[in-house]
């Protein structure tokens, strides 16, 4: 699950941890990642925000607000769902939103951001790793970063290549078996 569609990850403070500012560089996405993040935004300004304005309202109807739960829990949600918008809204400011399958014209067999890539270790395994965006990191998926130091060493490389990374356990070669841009969702 790609870390934007989590609601349980809602924040008083705007500045959401894991999301890198890269100075000089947009907040690079795919068109999958892009349309989840304005699928949230309209979910939360047209849905979430008015249903629990109306909570409130109701809560402050009620009489004495000092220990009115309701009320409080209302406007400590309004204020997660505010930051929440913010927080999205300057991410989409920042986007620079690229269809993988589109890059494919480009690319032909090198590696660029949104590519899918089969790649084989020292021992034989293959793993398959999509270069995805911040917000849509998913290791389980194979879905990493291009600022990770596996994503910048595949990064400009071709379908045959072997790549040298850095890890905590040492350095790892891997092979680049297969280079696809497919849709990524």
């Amino acid at each position: 699950m790609c870390p934007i569609d989590n609601p349980s990850t809602f924040d008083d403070d705007d500045d959401q941890p894991g999301k890198p500012a890269i100075q000089g560089h947009g907040n690079y996405m795919t068109t999958g990642c892009a349309e989840r993040i304005k699928a949230e935004i309209k979910d939360l300004l047209y849905v979430q925000r008015p249903d629990m304005v109306k909570t409130v309202a109701w809560a402050a109807s009620n009489g004495d607000r000092s220990e009115n739960a309701d009320y409080h829990y209302g406007k400590k949600r309004l204020r997660q769902i505010d930051g929440r918008i913010h927080y999205l809204t300057k991410r989409m400011d920042a986007a620079v939103i690229i269809d993988p399958v589109g890059q494919r014209k480009v690319a032909g067999d090198k590696v660029l951001f949104g590519c899918t890539v089969t790649v084989e270790n020292e021992q034989g395994e293959e793993k398959i790793l999509s270069i995805v965006g911040v917000d849509e990191i998913d290791p389980a998926l194979g879905r990493i970063s291009w600022v990770s130091p596996i994503g910048r060493a595949l990064l400009g490389v071709h379908e045959g290549d072997v790549i040298t990374f850095k890890t905590p356990g040492g350095e790892e070669e891997l092979e680049i078996v297969k280079v696809e841009y497919l849709p990524l969702d």
